[in-house]
């Protein structure tokens, strides 16, 4: 994939890992690389990329960013207010007011550094500049595209900027093990993030970083589950590291299923994008019997959550291995304009999308949750930021609106850059940090351990927490997952560590504050549907789920809206 991106180990790229940074910046994907575009600008930036610069969920995203650009028939108070109706009451209004405001602009700074949108041609007297395409759950056109790759066409255009950028660092082929605190080496003050230990994955060593400020920008964490449409380094590692450093974590039951993953035994996670839908696509049964106007009046435009779960619905109603999505009436010139990649890919399984429907299931697609932050991406922990789909800011509530991940990510690189800088000041010493400790580990004996567990794990979640639950499955989960944790632990503490093994552990972790806050929550509401619990609770004020970690330190963050508290484990 890097080879396609001309991403390879070139320009300012390095192998080996500095010592100390001004910013640390973990993730290379569209958020930490805009975040590191915006700092760059007046101090040094380190980035750790965990694969080849760029790779990530950013990389695969299909449909575009949602902006208000055609003030003629759209406006911020009309995409508000879609967010806040997909969001099914949870989202935090000052939260969406804020991204929704600085749409335009994040479409204008990214036009300027040269990504590709696919433009209005010939464009109307007053019209837009860029094509708008609409997608589920949106009242107006208003997602800005780069034909049906538009996370592709943004993620080239900021690496390459990255990569050429003096005062950028960058380390490929590195993951993050876990932070370094204060007041987990024992200083004084106020508990503060000072550092991380990092795992080469080529040369197997682990190195110690430290940094004024670091920034989590790690993805989300759908590797969790058997079947997902993300890619292999979704392991939610940031969210795992920040919840070990003490930081809360919220709404973590929300995972949203996105309703479209092209079926077929070779097609590893290729996601159908939603504007499939919005030009048009129709989804129907083996028989060619359309199903969707008869769970929601907006049939296939309905949010996401309906839509998986009218799929899971039918699929399991009839004993279906798939259902499919028909875009074939449509002239075969505009289907291969507006869906060239869709086009050429299904094509390579044997699918003329232009002339018979496309076999779709759903797939495990976005974290909704996340750690929790400010409106400038910052957490619990002092001089620790997180930004994009490993944070929680209030944007999503209990589902998350097409296209507006991408436009997240970008809004709070550019908060975090510009808190940041305001706080970098002068330079004080830095006191040593400890290196890593491998004195007391050997070499793995058996690796079947880790991908055993790592199959079971991501059964156990598709089985049991999957688009529909049970409190029955939940418990179930719960348990098994125990288990997993205390094997994987165990098995972290004698062996040293390797990529797999980093990642499962951090999997886990994260399965388990899935489930937690799923039980947490007695109602069904957005991306959590349960069958003990089939309606959502009207009698009270909607209310986030925040977990709070056994070593928090004290809340750094303005009080929040209303909370269930879902406390440590007895």
């Amino acid at each position: 994939m890097a080879d396609s991106l001309n991403l390879n180990k070139t320009g300012n790229t390095s192998d080996a890992s500095p010592d100390s940074a001004d910013v640390l910046i973990v993730g290379g994907g569209i958020a930490g690389l805009s975040l590191a575009l915006r700092l760059a600008e007046h101090t040094d930036v380190t980035l750790l990329a965990k694969d080849n610069l760029g790779e990530g969920s950013s990389l695969y995203a299909q449909g575009g960013i949602a902006a208000v650009l055609d003030l003629r028939e759209d406006n911020f108070e009309s995409h508000v207010d879609d967010t806040l109706r997909a969001g099914a009451g949870l989202c935090h209004v000052e939260t969406v007011r804020q991204v929704v405001s600085e749409g335009p602009a994040i479409i204008a700074w990214l036009a300027e550094l040269g990504v590709p949108f696919t433009e209005n041609a010939p464009p109307d007297e007053g019209a837009p500049a860029y094509h708008l395409t609409r997608e589920g759950g949106h009242s107006h056109r208003r997602v800005v595209h780069a034909a049906d790759a538009t996370g592709r066409a943004i993620t080239k255009t900021l690496a390459e900027r990255v990569r050429a950028h003096p005062r950028i660092r960058v380390q490929q082929d590195q993951i993050a093990i876990d932070l370094i605190t204060s007041h987990k080496l024992g200083w004084s003050g106020p508990n503060r993030c000072v550092g991380l230990y990092v795992y080469d994955k080529a040369s197997g060593t682990v190195s110690t970083l430290s940094a004024r400020f670091l920034v989590l920008a790690t993805g989300g964490a759908s590797k969790a589950y058997l079947y997902t449409s993300n890619p292999d380094t979704s392991t939610g590692d940031g969210i795992a590291m920040a919840w070990r450093a003490g930081c809360r974590v919220a709404n973590m039951e929300f995972v949203q299923f996105h309703p479209t993953c092209l079926y077929h035994p070779k097609a590893k996670s290729f996601l159908i994008s939603e504007a499939v839908r919005g030009e048009g696509g129709v989804l129907k049964l083996p028989d060619g019997t359309r199903f969707m106007p008869n769970h929601d009046p907006r049939a296939e435009l309905a949010p996401r959550d309906i839509v998986a779960r009218a799929i899971d619905y039918e699929m399991k109603r009839g004993g279906f291995d798939c259902v499919y999505l028909d875009i074939s009436h449509r002239p075969p010139a505009f289907v291969r304009e507006h869906f060239p990649n869709i086009y050429a890919r299904c094509l390579e399984f044997g699918y003329d999308i232009t002339r018979e429907p496309i076999p779709v299931v759903p797939a495990a697609h976005y974290t909704c949750g996340g750690v929790m932050t400010d409106l400038q991406g910052a957490t619990d922990l002092e001089g620790l930021y997180a930004i994009g789909e490993c944070a929680f800011t209030g944007l999503h509530g209990a589902n998350r609106l097409a296209s507006n991940s991408l436009l997240e990510c970008l809004v709070y690189g550019h908060a975090a850059a510009d808190d940041i800088l305001s706080k970098l000041g002068p330079q004080s010493p830095r006191l040593p940090l400890p290196p890593w400790d491998e004195s007391r580990v050997t070499d793995a004996d058996e690796q079947v351990v880790v991908s055993h567990n790592w199959d079971e794990l991501r059964r156990t979640m598709w089985d049991y927490v999957g688009i529909v639950r049970t409190n029955k499955r939940l418990a179930r989960a719960q348990h098994r997952i125990r288990l997993l944790r205390d094997e994987i632990r165990e098995y972290y503490t004698n062996f040293k560590v390797g990529n797999d093994l980093l990642e499962l552990r951090n999997l886990v972790m994260v399965a388990e504050l899935i489930v937690r806050c799923a039980l947490a929550r007695t109602e069904s509401r957005g991306l959590h549907y349960s069958r003990d619990y089939p309606h959502t609770d009207t009698q009270h004020a909607p209310q986030d789920t925040v977990l709070t970690p056994a070593n928090f330190a004290g809340a750094a963050l303005p009080p929040g809206r209303n909370t269930r508290v879902a406390g440590e484990p007895r």
